[in-house]
């Protein structure tokens, strides 16, 4: 079988043609600047007031935030790195066992977004595992490495925990009822992407992932922080996100609370890439909180009863989802095809 992947261990003199953008396509890295007030949110501040303000301020102007003092124990987030790095050290032969474009498969190895659907393909290779529920998606994990499912199962156990609460705390910031999140979006589900972005000869003409929001309710991101890659647009312009220690990022996705469907538009999902490195392999984590598939997404009442208008229609998760994957991820934003004309 042809290699398919990136991480094969070879290295690249000059990019492959099928992964150059169009020079009116490319991330233009010597404008970007780093983003110097990132919204950090310390999830162990006792005044809960103090806590949902700072949410909301950062769920409106950002989209996004970092949490620290979040609850994950240290050696859950090391050793899950420390697995997701051995995987993708595996050999190419045993790596490509798992390989799947079919993005309907609940475990996968893939590469760049949704090869099936692209022209232009990004430099960037992918574990993607169903998390929830996880007697169900846990036998058809990777057995090599061989700590591969128990650390891995600590780390979304511990992370789902962690985006209960956070949606929790949002669903407030809006002024909703602490289990509103709760009721609307069913039993969650819980999908993972462990990924990986080798170094890239040309950085300058391709992406790891262009501009994109995310489909879900929550996602949360955690960053290598031995290599930068994470970008949000804010204000018209692509700011870096610098890893910091101990902390994750959190991004507002297109369903959830927080999300421009249930909050009205209130609450924003943020724009946001992945660029590489010439020098270093990067790694990074994305933990994506779902709504179950036949949870209707619509604006809360609370927030539409002074009589405006709902701006997206009611829509199941399924349809959404479905709608997502159908499509390059540059394209339309999808929750554009949702809205009320």
């Amino acid at each position: 079988m042809e290699t398919k992947l990136l991480s094969t261990g070879v290295t690249f003199s000059t990019l492959p043609a099928s992964y150059v953008r169009p020079e009116s396509d490319r991330p233009r890295l010597s404008v970007v600047s780093t983003c110097q007030d990132v919204p950090i949110i310390d999830l162990a501040c006792p005044d809960r007031t103090h806590l949902l303000v700072q949410l909301r301020e950062a769920c409106k102007s950002y989209g996004f935030f970092q949490v620290i003092n979040h609850g994950v124990p240290e050696e859950v987030v090391k050793n899950m790195l420390e697995v997701a790095c051995e995987f993708f050290k595996l050999p190419v032969e045993e790596k490509m066992k798992l390989y799947s474009d079919d993005p309907s498969k609940t475990m996968r190895l893939s590469t760049s977004f949704n090869v099936k659907k692209e022209t232009i393909r990004n430099w960037r290779d992918y574990l993607r595992l169903h998390c929830h529920p996880l007697d169900k998606y846990l036998p058809e994990w990777p057995s090599n490495p061989p700590s591969f499912k128990e650390r891995v199962r600590k780390y979304c156990e511990e992370v789902r925990a962690l985006g209960m609460r956070i949606e929790e705390y949002i669903g407030e910031s809006l002024g909703l009822h602490a289990d509103y999140m709760k009721e609307v979006l069913g039993d969650q589900g819980q999908h993972m992407a462990v990924n990986y972005y080798p170094p890239c000869p040309q950085p300058q003409l391709t992406y790891g992932l262009p501009g994109h929001t995310d489909p879900n309710a929550l996602t949360i991101l955690l960053q290598d922080l031995q290599v930068s890659g994470l970008q949000v647009l804010k204000d018209h312009h692509w700011l870096a996100v610098s890893p910091q220690p101990h902390a994750f990022v959190v991004n507002i996705g297109d369903q959830i609370q927080w999300l421009q469907a249930v909050s009205n538009g209130v609450y924003k999902s943020v724009w946001h890439r992945a660029v590489v490195n010439a020098e270093k392999p990067r790694l990074s984590v994305a933990s994506f909180l779902c709504p179950s598939d036949d949870a209707l997404i619509s604006p809360a009442k609370q927030i539409t009863e002074n009589g405006s208008e709902p701006i997206y229609r009611g829509f199941t998760y399924a349809e959404y989802y479905n709608k997502f994957w159908s499509r390059n991820l540059d394209q339309e934003h999808c929750l554009e095809l949702f809205k009320n004309h």
